[in-house]
């Protein structure tokens, strides 16, 4: 009986170590995470980043982001005067830079109006982008002129155009897309990226609209 219990303590201790053991790992792990995210922080000059913050998004990261939707819209329209397929194309790309397979996206493109302007759904965006959706009859497809050329700039100097909030960022700024015939034309563009859990930025927010232009009077 004395050895059965000594037994059963020996046991209870070991499990108990064990759990300290594995509880300690835990704790250390998330100790280096959060300082690594503080450093982010730090090196950004953030103010704002969302309590329990596990990852913090960077300017370069946004940077990348944006330019690789004017990317996008440009080999939109370049695979469909090439004769590839563009509309297969165009939808991978709303599943990589937009967040409709994983949640919200307020989608308001340029040229949508009426009862139609507002695009949540992954199927409204691409009747916008290429057309050819007897739903959206208005479209012809935005990314089809083609454009041959697209950049962004961001208000203000270097990055002040960029908020950071943690895994949330926020842009505002210009685009300016450039027809085959050279003729450029400026949008104002706001847009809000989210970092996944695969570490990849989606837009979760677009909102474009053409500058206004005052009348004489």
């Amino acid at each position: 009986m004395i050895f059965g219990a000594l037994l059963v303590a020996g046991l209870a201790t070991s499990c108990n170590q064990a759990a300290q053991q594995a509880k300690e790992e835990v704790s250390k792990v998330v100790s280096q995470t959060s300082e690594n995210v503080q450093k982010v922080i730090d090196d950004l000059g953030l103010i704002y980043v969302e309590e329990g913050a596990q990852t913090v998004i960077t300017y370069d990261e946004v940077n990348a982001a944006q330019q690789a939707w004017c990317d996008a819209l440009v080999k939109i329209g370049k695979l469909k005067e090439e004769g590839g397929d563009y509309r297969a194309f165009a939808t991978q790309v709303l599943s990589d830079a937009y967040n409709y397979d994983y949640g919200k996206v307020f989608f308001k493109p340029t040229l949508a109006f009426g009862e139609q302007t507002f695009r949540n759904d992954k199927k409204g965006a691409l009747a916008y982008f290429v057309g050819g959706d007897p739903d959206y009859p208005n479209d012809k497809g935005f990314a089809l002129k083609p454009w041959v050329k697209a950049r962004y700039d961001n208000a203000g100097n270097k990055n002040e155009g960029i908020q950071i909030y943690g895994s949330v960022a926020i842009t505002m700024g210009n685009v300016w897309v450039t027809d085959k015939d050279g003729k450029e034309v400026m949008v104002d563009k706001t847009w809000v990226f989210k970092k996944g859990k695969d570490g990849k930025l989606r837009i979760i927010v677009h909102k474009s609209a053409l500058p206004f232009t005052p009348t004489a009077g």
